[in-house]
């Protein structure tokens, strides 16, 4: 009989052992989140600065305008306007004409549907 509750008491401590692994993966799932989260949040404070210093006010306008109906679109122009700060090829900051001209050129060929009734 002593072997039985021996045994129920090794399945006991088993399990407690099982709850306290548990408990500390998520805990460290729960850091490496937030790890990330920081890191997410820093990259896109520095992108905002980079923007704000080479966009004048009404590029900055258009871009936000952009972004309230075609989130992805407008990520992708900002992406590309980062890529040319950091690269040194803007000589001075993009002004709302040339930040027209650039949304033309990543403007996404439009689709178009020909219907033919017969």
């Amino acid at each position: 009989m002593s072997g039985n509750s021996d045994d129920e008491r090794l399945e006991e401590l088993r399990q407690r052992k099982k709850e306290q692994l548990k408990q500390q993966q998520q805990q460290g799932g729960e850091a490496q989140r937030e790890a990330q989260q920081q890191q997410a949040q820093q990259a896109e404070q520095q992108k905002q600065a980079l923007l704000k210093q080479n966009l004048t006010d009404g590029a900055r306008k258009r871009l936000n305008t952009i972004k309230m109906s075609k989130p992805e679109f407008a990520e992708k122009v900002e992406q590309q306007v980062v890529a040319l700060a950091q690269s040194g090829r803007l000589e001075e900051r993009i002004d709302e004409d040339q930040m027209k001209e650039l949304l033309r050129e990543l403007k996404p060929d439009s689709q178009s549907f020909n219907i033919n009734r017969r």
